[in-house]
């Protein structure tokens, strides 16, 4: 058995978002932390439409090609980061999206978050995608990479310049997820 797979899930699909050079930076983390085979997930581009199956995801009887295209991306990952903004006290409505048209593919896969936004840091955003994913019987670490005031550590060329804080949170989660990945995967039936 090879690493399992990390994938790192970027939420936000707007212009000129900060949520790819935040995942970015996380990637290359991740990547040197050497516990997973580590793959970049943009909900930009994998461009789900709003949930159009017309049955009950559970059921697994999709009949879109997107869909099967992203039950099989999903399916292959054993732990994910969602790179998530914080837009009203909550997050947004793709990552929303693109959770919901699945079910079994998320189950019993840890999954950790980094946030970021103003004075809150995406905390908010976290609290409610934690009562989202333990529905679908994910396993949310406590460890999180909360960035506030994101556009601090943005340099000119738009990356991420990330603090000691910022490190040590994302080698705490990205430990706390390879333990419980391990863990969690003969809880998995096969697909």
């Amino acid at each position: 058995m090879g690493k399992p797979v990390l994938q790192i899930v970027v939420a936000s699909t707007r212009p000129g978002r900060t949520g790819l050079p935040v995942a970015r930076w996380f990637r290359e983390r991740a990547a040197a932390h050497d516990a997973f085979e580590v793959e970049l997930v943009d909900l930009a581009e994998v461009n789900l439409p709003f949930l159009d199956e017309p049955h009950h995801p559970r059921l697994r009887q999709y009949v879109n090609q997107h869909t099967k295209e992203w039950s099989a991306t999903v399916e292959r990952g054993d732990a994910f980061v969602f790179v998530t903004p914080e837009y009203n006290y909550g997050f947004n409505a793709v990552l929303k999206n693109a959770i919901d048209y699945l079910h079994h593919e998320w189950q019993y896969k840890p999954v950790g978050f980094v946030s970021y936004g103003g004075v809150s840091a995406g905390t908010r955003a976290v609290q409610m995608l934690k009562q989202v994913v333990t529905t679908l019987k994910m396993v949310p670490v406590s460890e999180a990479v909360s960035i506030p005031f994101v556009a601090r550590f943005l340099d000119e060329e738009g990356r991420l310049r990330p603090n000691d804080v910022m490190d040590g949170a994302a080698d705490a989660m990205l430990a706390e997820l390879a333990r419980l990945a391990a863990a969690l995967r003969d809880l998995r039936p096969a697909a």
